[in-house]
């Protein structure tokens, strides 16, 4: 199995001790270091006991996809697993990818992903993590295998993507390939719940624009993600909810029916109408800049999503 991590030491060891008490399979793990700069090649360094660990270090940052070719190609077995380094897989994680494989060998594999319960109490609105309980069109590298071969004939990840949906590219094209994707629910991922806040939320919005290459890539995936043109609910709303303001000194009827959808949406956030007045200012500005990313994507890809 294969890990591509950057300066999570602390998580990190967490994952590789959650490695160690796989049930039931001999466990083959490749870590790839993406040029970390904290202790995680000191984390690295002390290894794990009964743990079968190989460390594979980039001396510049390259990016997930980048350092997971890496290992794929580092590792032996016939099934390539992956995780990311702020996930603790349950201890029959593995044994349930490779029952599945065994019978649906040439497939992609996407298990079950679930925020950490130790972390659950974390989340709020403007926390991360990962929900995944049914085959998602995502297909997260939190959670998922491959078989050696099917890689080894896409290729691996298209190193061009960023830091997002070189995950979904991989998994659409070996469908288009003829590939089956299955969904295993009895291989759980606990993934960690980050709160990045609304500033953090900002600073990541930007990246969001590679989303559209996958999209511009893989047309079918439209229907999967999309209502439309819109890739979230909540950058649709927030163009409707714009457009009632405009239109407030009008008909002050028809201003709060566009603005409805997403003052909803930020009530499902945070459970009361006072919590959606006070963060609304904060959700908007976020959604904006995400729209910005979409918008720039969508010139550059020549595919209009937002």
């Amino acid at each position: 199995m294969v890990v591509a991590t950057r300066n999570r030491a602390q998580r990190l060891r967490a994952l590789l001790d959650a490695l160690a008490a796989q049930r039931d399979v001999r466990v083959e793990v490749v870590v790839v270091d993406d040029a970390s700069t904290d202790a995680t090649p000191d984390v690295l360094a002390g290894g794990v006991q009964g743990l079968d660990l190989r460390v594979c270090r980039r001396s510049a940052q390259g990016g997930p996809g980048a350092a997971r070719n890496v290992g794929w190609r580092e590792a032996r077995a016939a099934l390539v697993a992956f995780t990311d380094d702020d996930c603790s897989p349950a201890p029959g994680w593995l044994a349930a990818l490779l029952a599945a494989y065994r019978e649906r060998p040439g497939a992609v594999l996407q298990g079950q992903t679930r925020p950490h319960p130790d972390e659950a109490g974390r989340q709020d609105g403007f926390s991360r993590s990962q929900l995944v309980t049914s085959l998602s069109p995502h297909f997260q590298t939190c959670n998922i295998a491959y078989p050696r071969e099917l890689l080894e004939r896409l290729g691996g990840f298209d190193e061009a993507f960023g830091h997002y949906a070189e995950d979904a590219d991989l998994a659409w094209r070996a469908i288009e390939q003829g590939a089956r994707a299955e969904f295993v629910p009895g291989a759980l991922v606990h993934h960690a719940v980050h709160t990045p806040g609304a500033l953090g939320q900002l600073r990541d919005s930007q990246r969001w624009a590679d989303a559209v290459r996958a999209f511009a890539r893989h047309p079918q995936m439209r229907s999967e993600f999309t209502r439309g043109i819109f890739w979230r609910p909540s950058h649709e709303g927030l163009l409707l909810a714009l457009a009632g303001l405009a239109l407030r000194r009008r008909s002050k009827g028809l201003s709060l029916l566009l603005a409805t959808p997403y003052l909803r949406h930020l009530r499902t956030l945070h459970g009361s109408a006072a919590g959606t007045l006070a963060f609304a200012p904060a959700h908007a500005a976020v959604d904006a800049a995400e729209t910005v990313a979409m918008v720039r994507g969508s010139i550059r890809f020549k595919t209009l999503v937002l």
